[in-house]
């Protein structure tokens, strides 16, 4: 009988295993599918805490770099409904649900792709922290769809600027 048990065990154990190695390679594989942001070409690695992955109904998904390109990818596919919409979660990077997440707007640290940063933490006081750290409000996925649509012009706007003095840059290294 104890045998019986030990190898149960071992086979429970076994099975844990596997099952945190699969969730594992399945958090990353979004990266491998989509390496780069569709919308603006930035490294969806580099930007794991931040990049963000549509489902939609259809079977199709879309993997993004920040909430930005997210808002900009929903606005472009309006006749396609999304299934899911995930997140990486600032602190854990793991993608997370959402339109669940505890969502921080605003703050001192610099947004991907926006003046305003908008940050997704799958847990309340891991907002919390982040808020009494670098600042900005706790709100939900809703409110900060609808800043990061409020924050569209004058985001397109700098991040134009910026490419347009990094390419100026580049062509004086040039010569």
């Amino acid at each position: 009988m104890n045998k019986k048990k030990a190898v149960a065990a071992l086979a429970l154990s076994v099975a844990m295993i596997f099952g945190v190695l699969a969730v594992t390679v399945f958090a990353l594989d979004d990266i491998t599918q989509s390496s780069s942001c569709k919308h603006c070409g930035m490294d969806r690695q580099k930007f794991d805490f931040s990049r963000m992955l549509i489902e939609y109904e259809d079977g199709t998904s879309t993997g993004v770099c920040s909430l930005h390109c997210a808002a900009v990818e929903l606005a472009m596919n309006i006749d396609k409904t999304p299934k899911a919409i995930k997140v990486g979660d600032f602190t854990t990077k793991n993608l997370i649900d959402a339109e669940k997440a505890f969502w921080v707007v605003g703050g001192t640290k610099p947004g991907v792709m926006t003046k305003q940063g908008k940050w997704a933490f799958e847990k309340k006081d891991a907002a919390e922290t982040f808020v009494k750290t670098n600042g900005g409000a706790l709100t939900s996925f809703d409110d900060a769809v609808k800043i990061a649509y409020t924050d569209m012009y004058e985001d397109t706007k700098m991040i134009r600027e910026k490419r347009k003095m990094k390419k100026a840059q580049s062509m004086e290294h040039s010569h």
